[in-house]
């Protein structure tokens, strides 16, 4: 989670929200009281509704007037879907997939101590995939579905040199007979590795060697 969060207060007026908007960059801000509890949600989507329409009849001076006298607490969401620290990672995206939000603002004791967005969610898995490794090579290998197939490919690759960086084996189907595993690993010579688990008997569907300086 984002421990750093910015708030705004349900008595902020909705120019001030709207600044401190576009000052950080955020489409949603927690509304919280004078003790950090999460009192409502204001986004992007609420600070449109406030807009005038197109075909309005009111000035610009007219228009600015009354959006000046509107608050945050005025149109926030206030039945918030929230999580705690506790919360699974896969379990508050499937929170955020399911119910279409953008982000969870983490509860603690009744405080706000974080928001879980879907950025976040992306950097987690992206994490997980090992995208931001450098020198690793990725193989994708068609694999039995059953006991020690996986543990016996890593050890494989481990055997011929190989250090396994990440691993992510997903089975989409229960009883399907194959599986995919995406394995990044760092060797000396890579090339070598992947053309001895061939040999060996193992299905390279994809490959991809680091790129060479």
């Amino acid at each position: 989670m984002t421990r750093e969060v910015d708030t705004v207060t349900a008595d902020m007026k909705l120019s001030h929200a709207a600044q401190v908007m576009r000052d950080k960059g955020r489409r949603y801000l927690p509304v919280v009281d004078d003790n950090n509890h999460l009192i409502g949600l204001f986004s992007q989507k609420e600070l449109d509704r406030a807009g005038p329409s197109a075909i309005t009849t009111l000035s610009v001076g007219e228009v600015n007037y009354l959006t000046s006298k509107v608050t945050v607490g005025e149109l926030m969401v206030r039945q918030v879907i929230t999580c705690t620290p506790d919360t699974l990672v896969e379990e508050a995206g499937q929170l955020i997939r399911d119910r279409k939000i953008g982000n969870l603002p983490v509860i603690a004791d009744g405080e706000l101590v974080g928001v879980v967005s879907e950025t976040d969610i992306l950097d987690f898995f992206l994490d997980i995939m090992g995208c931001g490794l450098d020198n690793t090579t990725r193989i994708a290998v068609s694999l039995p579905n059953k006991a020690r197939a996986l543990g016996g490919l890593l050890h494989q690759i481990n055997d011929a040199g190989g250090y396994i960086a990440t691993v992510v084996s997903p089975v989409s189907q229960i009883g399907s007979p194959q599986r995919v595993a995406i394995v990044r690993y760092i060797a000396d010579e890579p090339a070598a590795l992947d053309k001895h688990l061939q040999e060996i008997g193992y299905e390279l569907i994809t490959e991809v060697l680091p790129k060479k300086d």
